[in-house]
């Protein structure tokens, strides 16, 4: 196997190997230095020499001048036409060729035939000959073994190729630890994920897919090819959810991509009970189960917090081949349990819950519950000041508001309205108005859709005060919404009394860093519109 000493260290920085290189452009000009006397001379020359060895040679230095070679810079105004553009690529013909697309097929399994003859003149550009040989046997003159024991890949590789994608691989085949091996092992990268940054090397295409990304990352990362590892994050960032931003925190410290840790840390702040509650939660490592216990913008109730840490116990039990007891649970937790802010619980929780899991000592357990009661309170091991959570911020997006004796009414019918953001945000609820004769209870059901499909959607009850406040209507949990994408806001509210409602809608509002745009929507059937109607602000977290 290479050299460790060769390869790119983890723990090493990622942005090291951001570097790009200035490249310059030779023109090799030929002109022909032949005269009178050099053909004289040639002739001379071949009466002379022996007949049976020049025959071979005769013929080709008598036709061909001599070449004067001369290196110049080219001139950068005029556009370089490429291979393509001078020559067209021609559909062949079914019966005699082999299209690119059917080499990338049959290369992805190493089934490899051999090419049609003359297949080079079938690609007019290197990157399309070069994919040809993506996984091919064809020339190969390095082969890897990729995967762990029981599950390896052999995988061809061609050490020109190699080199120039990778500074790792140019090492490996050319620098001066270089060693000769026709194969080599490669335990700790997942074969899907080798293949994956070989058709980067040698076809220029990126090929994603959420099951292999992280393992594609590490290979990249591994190896040093910088627009690959760039391109997994951007990948994961884009498919990053409740779900698996847990796993994504933790494995984003280690390949050490402070966007992309800062991304996780958005969604699990503003979507912490979703996050808790997956099952990605259970397989991160005991350092990130720290960080989340710690983090002080943590959106969850502290039942929620403790729940999660004794599901992750559970499954780390099962990791360290430990029985499944509680003391184990206590064991495998150790110092982490006194991140959990027990005491900042509502009294209902703990008793019904922390207090009757067993988890806690007795002691622990009667001193909590002098906290919560007695006028002296014990000291204790635990965090007792609350999380600070979430701060809501509020898009408002009419000028004012105003009643009258006929509107605004609401029979079942739906109001709604569209809207825009320009960067990701947590959709929590929305502000409605309320009653305009006194006070008066509403029933709301409140939905968010996004083309159709329905994202978050809850059903509950106000009670307003006469005043031309808005009130609240919350999600069960908040809904995370991207930017650029317009997604529509109803609700269906159900109330004898008649109700404020906005007027002097704006389409644009800046709230805070977020730019919001709104337009109508075609589901509304109780007049709200961006002029006016309903839903006066959106709910926030960003």
């Amino acid at each position: 196997m290479y050299p460790e000493s060769c390869l790119p260290n983890k723990s090493r920085s990622s942005t090291s190997f951001l570097t790009s290189t200035a490249s310059t452009f030779l023109q090799v000009s030929s002109t022909c230095c032949l005269d009178e006397t050099v053909k004289n001379r040639s002739k001379k020359s071949s009466k002379k020499t022996n007949p049976s060895s020049s025959s071979s040679s005769s013929s080709s230095s008598s036709k061909l001048p001599p070449v004067c070679y001369e290196i110049i810079t080219l001139k950068t105004k005029k556009k370089k036409k490429m291979a393509a553009d001078i020559f067209p690529r021609k559909k062949p013909a079914n019966s005699s060729s082999t299209t690119i697309q059917q080499y990338h097929q049959q290369n992805l399994s190493n089934n490899n035939l051999i090419p049609a003859p003359n297949w080079q003149g079938l690609y007019p550009t290197i990157r399309e000959r070069n994919a040809v040989m993506f996984n091919n046997d064809l020339m190969a003159d390095v082969h890897f073994v990729v995967g762990p024991p029981g599950g390896t890949q052999r995988l061809p590789g061609h050490k020109y190729v190699l080199a120039v994608g990778s500074s790792v691989f140019h090492a490996m085949f050319y620098g001066e630890l270089a060693e000769d091996k026709d194969e080599i092992r490669i335990p700790d990268v997942d074969p899907a994920a080798f293949l994956a940054m070989l058709k980067y090397i040698y076809c220029d295409e990126i090929d994603l897919a959420a099951d292999t990304v992280l393992a594609t990352l590490y290979a990249a990362k591994k190896y040093i090819v910088p627009h690959l590892a760039r391109a997994c994050v951007n990948f994961l960032e884009t498919s990053l959810s409740a779900k698996n931003a847990c796993v994504l925190l933790s494995q984003s410290c280690l390949f050490e991509e402070p966007d992309l840790t800062q991304r996780c840390w958005e969604v699990i702040d503003a979507q912490a009970e979703l996050a808790l509650k997956s099952e990605g939660f259970c397989d991160i490592d005991f350092q990130t189960l720290e960080s989340i216990l710690r983090r002080e913008t943590l959106n969850a109730k502290e039942i929620v917090v403790f729940e999660a840490a004794l599901n992750w116990a559970e499954v780390e039990c099962q990791r360290q081949d430990l029985a499944l007891s509680i003391e184990n649970k206590r064991k495998v937790l150790g110092k982490a349990l006194y991140l959990i802010r027990i005491p900042t619980m509502a009294l209902d929780d703990f008793a019904n819950g922390a207090a009757q899991s067993g988890v806690l000592t007795l002691n622990e357990t009667n001193d909590i519950f002098l906290w919560y009661t007695a006028a002296k309170k014990p000291e204790l091991q635990f965090v007792s000041k609350a999380r600070k959570g979430l701060v809501p911020q509020r898009c408002h997006r009419f000028q004012s508001c105003a009643y009258r004796s006929n509107q605004w009414r609401y029979r079942g019918r739906c109001d709604s309205i569209q809207f825009a953001v320009d960067k990701r945000v947590f959709i929590a609820g929305f502000g409605l108005y309320g009653s305009s004769c006194g006070s008066a209870e509403y029933s709301a059901k409140i939905e968010l859709k996004r083309q159709g499909v329905v994202l978050g959607q809850n059903l509950s009850k106000y009670f307003s005060d006469g005043s031309s406040n808005t009130f609240p209507v919350w999600f069960e949990y908040p809904v995370q919404i991207e930017p650029d994408t317009f997604y529509t806001a109803s609700v269906i509210l159900d109330g004898n009394e008649l109700s404020y409602f906005g007027q002097e809608g704006m389409t644009e509002v800046q709230c805070g860093k977020v730019t919001v745009q709104f337009q109508c929507s075609s589901d509304s059937t109780n007049g709200t519109g961006v002029q006016g109607g309903q839903i006066p602000e959106l709910i926030f977290y960003a």
